[in-house]
């Protein structure tokens, strides 16, 4: 027993310690989500795609500069370097060579692309944001679903409470004798029903939560929970002040996405100037520096004695016999590297001139498209446009609904509480029967529902207006 009570207690005081599980805003959950779905990273990685081919174009206009190598070992028969003769010889040889070009004028094509890649880069970047907004709406969605399940939920709990207590006073009446047992057996039908209800309300606060959780690529199975504030609190600006056309107007000044489009537009058309001076000569200036090395040792010549020839010459009387001087090989040696290295060396300079004459109509048809490009961007602007001003009055006449729905649905509550009330009394009366009541308080409780849709639904479609408006999401 007292084990049992111990541990009882440590258990108590765990409980106490622990800290109490932080509960998540909508602030909190659209700032995390920019910063961990996977979509928006994905989209981040494409800027640092766009980043690197934006880097390189830039280094592209600077002169190219490469040394290369080669070393080699040769054997058995072949050309000696130093004699030309061809003999049986063993030796090392290396090469060097510098070479460097720079692109002098080719119609401004470097130019032209960098500025195309700058601005694919700054599209790209704008597509985050756009990524990211869509998150936001989608985190938004999600969050008002959980807070929506949590009030049908709790509804359900009051039905059952409702239900419970009728049971009960039933239950007395029926063993008194006043009521029939027919009575009692409806109600415990209706509080079956209404625990099955609350059952599936709280699964679907569940499947919202992990819906949420996906988008803030949390764990399914991470400790994770939101603030419920008090949806009448939640401040909406006046439908007066969120008309289509003013909306529209500041959708297309503050939204990403049509940033984006603009850029991808304008990179488009540096690509036709790119594509166009493709068709045109271009001049470069190159030059090189090279030398090489062989280790095989080089023939020592030496004077030698002096030999007669067929010639002669005659000085007065006398006759002299012409002698040659001969040269004799005297020994080997072995030229060292440097000397190698600063005899072979040798330099070139030049200009180089490329006219495009014929090549398969390629760069032509490459300028052809890339104008088709050009007007494909911009139909593509057009039809974003429109689908953005057809969006923008379809969610003002969505939300213009919603408020007249869901003023309708509040007087709707009220009057199916007043006669549910109504209905209560006269049951208790003995006047109504159960089947009767149960119906009325159904009626009441598919009221509540209706009327927490209608305003959960007014709300996202106030919060959409702002949201074009340039207001971001808030609650």
């Amino acid at each position: 027993m007292l084990k049992s009570l111990a541990a009882s207690l440590i258990a108590f005081l765990i409980v106490l310690a622990a800290p109490a599980q932080e509960k998540w805003n909508l602030l909190k959950c659209v700032q995390y989500a920019k910063a961990n779905n996977i979509s928006v990273k994905q989209a981040d990685l494409q800027t640092r795609f766009s980043d690197v081919t934006y880097n390189q174009s830039k280094s592209a206009q600077y002169p190219s500069l490469n040394f290369q190598n080669s070393t080699g070992y040769r054997f058995g028969r072949s050309e000696n370097p130093a004699t030309g003769v061809l003999e049986d010889n063993n030796f090392l040889s290396s090469s060097f060579s510098l070479q460097s070009g720079v692109t002098l004028f080719n119609w401004f094509v470097k130019r032209n692309t960098i500025e195309s890649n700058k601005l694919a880069n700054e599209a790209d970047k704008a597509q985050v944001l756009k990524v990211q907004d869509d998150i936001a709406i989608n985190v938004a969605v999600a969050y008002l679903q959980i807070l929506l399940a949590r009030e049908q939920a709790n509804l359900t709990r009051v039905q059952i409470g409702t239900t419970t207590e009728q049971l009960n006073n039933t239950r007395k009446r029926v063993d008194a004798g006043v009521l029939p047992e027919l009575n009692a057996a409806e109600l415990e039908a209706q509080l079956s029903r209404d625990s099955s209800n609350l059952i599936t309300a709280e699964a679907s606060v569940q499947t919202f939560i992990l819906q949420m959780k996906a988008l803030l690529n949390l764990d399914a199975g991470a400790a994770f929970d939101i603030e419920s504030p008090t949806i009448d609190k939640i401040f909406i600006e006046n439908l007066a002040d969120l008309q289509p056309e003013t909306v529209y107007a500041l959708a297309l000044q503050n939204l990403p996405q049509n940033k984006v489009i603009d850029l991808r537009l304008m990179s488009a058309k540096k690509d036709v100037d790119v594509a166009k001076g493709q068709m045109y000569p271009s001049i470069t200036a190159f030059g090189g520096i090279g030398t090489s090395y062989v280790n095989v040792k080089r023939p020592v010549v030496g004077p030698g004695p002096d030999k007669p020839t067929d010639a002669y010459v005659t000085i007065g009387p006398t006759t002299f016999n012409v002698f040659a001087p001969s040269f004799v090989q005297t020994g080997e040696r072995l030229t060292p590297f440097g000397d190698q290295l600063n005899t072979n060396l040798s330099e070139s300079i030049g200009i180089g001139l490329s006219i495009p004459i014929f090549n398969g109509k390629s760069a032509r048809a490459n300028w052809e498209r890339t104008k088709l490009q050009v007007r494909q961007w911009e139909l593509t602007k057009e039809l974003d446009n429109q689908t953005l001003k057809q969006n923008i009055y379809r969610a003002y006449n969505e939300a213009t609904s919603s408020m007249q729905l869901y003023n309708a649905d509040k007087k709707s509550v009220q009057t199916s509480g007043r006669s549910y009330e109504y209905a209560q009394k006269r049951y208790d009366l003995n006047l109504l029967s159960t089947f009767e009541l149960l119906n009325s308080q159904n009626n009441y409780l598919r009221a509540q529902i209706q009327a927490l849709y209608s305003q959960y639904d007014y709300i996202f479609k106030m919060k959409l207006l702002e949201f074009y408006k340039g207001q971001g999401i808030r609650l």
